[in-house]
């Protein structure tokens, strides 16, 4: 089966990977950042094919999308759909 999603996700990976990997970077970058235990509190985690999770906000209820860097793991970019 072919991942039509693949090359499009490698150089999403590629860019996280070159920029640095504070909290406080990504803060300024993208707005609110949520750690793995943050991000069990405030989403139930429908899947994942990295760099994106698809997520369901607990307190709407709203689905959406956020990414994630591997090291430290940090979810940011919340985007509802």
């Amino acid at each position: 089966m072919t991942d039509e999603t693949e090359t499009i996700r490698r150089e999403m990976l590629s860019n996280l990977a070159s920029e640095p990997g504070s909290r406080e970077y990504l803060e300024a970058k993208h707005g609110q950042v949520w750690d793995t235990s943050e991000l069990q509190r405030d989403f139930d985690v429908l899947g994942f094919m990295a760099p994106l999770v698809v997520a369901r906000l607990k307190s709407a209820g709203t689905k959406g999308t956020l990414m994630f860097q591997g090291s430290p793991r940090f979810y940011f970019g919340w985007s509802p759909e």
